[in-house]
């Protein structure tokens, strides 16, 4: 009798353990449930997620104003989870500007994730600046190349480095600023002129003059050989106190890639103007590379004093004015 109810008891006992692990299993599952629903409710991407698109985080903005952004750019649903996320990871003074390109919906812990780290999901952008371009030109390379770079901006800072903005091929972060990419140049530029430090000292020569003779042989001639003739003609001129009499400098005065000076301009009131003004002009008129800046370094020594770029695009040279003009009848004409 007694192990009868013994056992009564014990199925009883195992009945009710079992039911309550169901209730318990089933408080699990639903609690699990409304977790998951919960956590896509907040945390995962917004249904209309703008896939291919670009968004731009501006240089200062603050973590509210870029959840604010980015909400509005249907990226995230929830600005104010995304704020504490940024602030419980410490990174909501550390978002990294630049444009971010979302190629897929991603939930509020990659987004943040991306806004410290600077994961902008875009390759780096990829700039040739030719040798010979002007500060100008460079300005309208770097703003077509990024959107939020205005020209002016970057002219303006760049201009005063006219002649030590290297020509060069370049890699920038879509995030790069107007400072960053005009220091990068100037930087490249110390780098590449270091080993030279020795000959321009050997020169007599400021690195301000080889700079500024450079940018000119650089707009005047286009081999090697070339550049070099055309250095040593204009170092005997300038030896002469004769005037340098480049026509590229008028490109430089009016703001154009070429220029072909009429006998107005050739009385144009500029210090840049080499045909008013004997020396140098008060700074390079363009961006030369390393083998303008060698030939202004290492000129071919000859006694000419005059040279033309004919109509069969090859350079004459002359010693004298009278040759100088037998050469303009001959090949300009």
């Amino acid at each position: 009798m007694h192990l009868h109810q013994s056992t009564q008891a014990a199925s009883s006992a195992f009945r009710s353990l079992l039911a309550n692990s169901r209730r318990a299993w089933v408080l699990a599952f639903v609690l699990a449930f409304f977790i998951v629903i919960g956590y896509r409710a907040a945390f995962s991407p917004p249904p209309g997620f703008p896939t291919g698109s670009i968004v731009i985080v501006a240089r200062g903005a603050s973590a509210p104003e870029v959840a604010a952004e980015l909400a509005g750019a249907n990226v995230i649903k929830h600005p104010g989870l995304l704020r504490l996320i940024l602030r419980v990871s410490g990174a909501s003074l550390h978002v990294q500007e630049g444009p971010y390109l979302f190629t897929a919906p991603e939930n509020l812990f990659v987004v943040a994730y991306r806004l410290a780290t600077g994961d902008y999901g875009l390759p780096p952008v990829r700039l040739t600046f030719p040798e010979g371009e002007t500060a100008r030109d460079v300005a309208a390379r770097v703003s077509e190349a990024f959107s939020t770079i205005p020209e002016s901006d970057f002219l303006q800072a760049a201009q005063p480095y006219e002649g030590y903005l290297f020509p060069d091929t370049y890699f920038f972060l879509p995030s790069a600023s107007v400072n960053s990419i005009v220091q990068t140049m100037r930087t490249n530029f110390n780098t590449k002129t270091a080993p030279l430090s020795d000959d321009i000292q050997a020169s007599g020569h400021s690195l301000s003059d080889i700079i500024t003779l450079a940018s000119l042989v650089e707009r005047e001639a286009r081999t090697v050989a070339n550049k070099r003739v055309v250095a040593g003609i204009l170092w005997n001129r300038l030896e002469r106190g004769m005037p340098l009499q480049v026509d590229a400098v008028f490109g430089y005065i009016y703001g154009r890639d070429t220029y072909s000076p009429s006998f107005a301009d050739l009385k144009v009131d500029s210090l840049y103007n080499t045909y008013t003004h004997t020396g140098l002009p008060p700074g390079p008129i363009a961006n030369p590379g390393l083998e303008s800046i060698d030939a202004a370094l290492h000129p071919t020594k000859t006694d000419y004093l005059y040279y033309i770029t004919g109509k069969d695009s090859l350079m004459h040279y002359a010693k004298t004015y009278a040759e100088h003009q037998a050469n303009q009848r001959k090949y300009l004409y």
